[in-house]
């Protein structure tokens, strides 16, 4: 029998402009293989910013 969340992963998400690592997230990695890009407000920045998935 499977276990419980094993197709997901944690993942970080750095802002494009400060390179700061403001959101952590969950994502499945059967489903989705490309790394996020998810429009997210920064609080360095103070303004809503491209946030890239980090390693």
């Amino acid at each position: 029998m499977a276990k419980k969340n094993e197709n997901r992963s944690l993942v970080s998400l750095k802002c494009s402009e400060c390179k700061e690592a403001n959101y952590t997230t969950s994502k499945n990695k059967k489903n989705t293989a490309e790394k996020l890009e998810l429009n997210k407000y920064c609080s360095r920045c103070g303004k809503t910013t491209l946030h890239k998935e980090a390693k």
